[in-house]
């Protein structure tokens, strides 16, 4: 028995990636990296191993890092943050990535964003899907939402790239913030070097929407008639 929601990830995604005008994205976030001199269970690149703390205890400071993965091209944007993990962080993120490929993007109308229902970025987190309205208006583009089934955000295309970034830098000591970005910047993904950046705004935890915003809101989301939650198409209101 297929699993209709698996069936709907496969044909968008099949079907954006053979559209010129469409480009797919994989976006995600991934877990806090500790910064400090801490084992990481990676392998040593020198002849003798790395020492290092054997365990986390009371780091000074961490680092939240997003990504977004051209799945086709395997192009990287990473993002960080020393704030906490919100849906605001990911919606900067996608806005900074679209500002530096913008220019080589310049027949793109349409963005097809897979997501796996993180507490960030699910299809039920509303301020979320207000900063992508805001974004789609603002640039004139076209969002669809396309979601992967609960529990099975291993297959979100970036997670494999999640994967072989902490397999890479698992060796090293990630002991300075500077260190956190080079070693994830010269992180090769497909011949792609990553592209990354930090920010340094504060992001603040539990922003909602009022109940008025909300009617707003779902006035302007083209939800699926057989799966609501899992396939959301946004159009630009830009006006020229």
């Amino acid at each position: 028995m297929t699993d209709p929601i698996f069936d709907n990830v496969h044909a968008v995604n099949a079907w954006a990636d053979g559209e010129p005008d469409t480009l797919r994205l994989s976006v995600d976030t991934k877990a806090t990296v500790h910064v400090g001199e801490y084992s990481r269970r990676g392998r040593s690149r020198g002849r003798r191993p790395v020492a290092a703390l054997d365990h986390d205890m009371m780091p000074k400071r961490k680092l939240v890092p997003g990504g977004i993965l051209e799945p086709v091209e395997g192009r990287a944007f990473l993002f960080f943050t020393e704030s906490h993990k919100t849906s605001a962080f990911v919606a900067d993120g996608l806005q900074r990535w679209w500002a530096l490929r913008k220019p080589a993007l310049g027949n793109i109308l349409r963005l097809v964003l897979n997501l796996d229902n993180g507490p960030e970025c699910t299809s039920h987190r509303r301020y979320f899907l207000q900063r992508l309205v805001e974004f789609a208006d603002r640039e004139g583009l076209e969002l669809r939402l396309i979601y992967y089934p609960p529990y099975h955000s291993k297959y979100n295309s970036i997670e494999r790239y999640w994967g072989g970034l902490e397999r890479s830098w698992n060796g090293y000591l990630l002991d300075s913030v500077p260190t956190v970005l080079e070693r994830a910047g010269t992180f090769v993904w497909r011949t792609h070097r990553a592209v990354v950046s930090i920010t340094d705004a504060v992001y603040e935890k539990g922003l909602r929407l009022n109940s008025k915003a909300n009617k707003a809101l779902e006035a302007r989301l083209d939800r699926s008639a057989s799966l609501p939650w899992w396939d959301i198409t946004i159009k630009s209101q830009k006006v020229s």
